[in-house]
């Protein structure tokens, strides 16, 4: 697998693959590399960024941390079915949505016109 860390500015362009039993990264100039690597490879995570439009107004939302990215799309699914709410930025609108640990939070309200 080929991938670009995302750990600083460098961009190092990263080789990872599976030597026997061991994950081995190339490519990377620093331990964080090495790092992303494996758990790109291994793991993948994101955080998840969306938005949810009620009558009145549009939240922007996103998770705390980053999740798995196999279960975006079920976290997708539990956030468009948020109920309309007297929200503001840094609410927690879902706690430990799919028992991540993450929890999905206001970013922005912006009112529809």
């Amino acid at each position: 697998m080929e991938t670009v860390c995302i750990c600083c500015p460098i961009g190092c362009r990263l080789k990872v693959e599976k030597v026997k039993d061991e994950i081995v990264v190339t490519g990377n100039t620093c331990p964080r590399g090495k790092e992303y690597g494996i758990s790109e490879f291994t793991l993948p995570k994101r955080v998840l960024t969306t938005s949810v439009v009620f009558n009145s107004f549009t939240l922007t939302l996103k998770t705390n941390i980053a999740i798995d990215k196999k279960l975006q799309k079920s976290a997708l699914m539990q956030i468009k079915n948020i109920k309309e709410k007297d929200y503001n930025i840094g609410d927690v609108v879902i706690e430990n949505i799919l028992e991540t640990g993450a929890n999905v939070v206001v970013t922005g309200k912006l009112k529809n016109v």
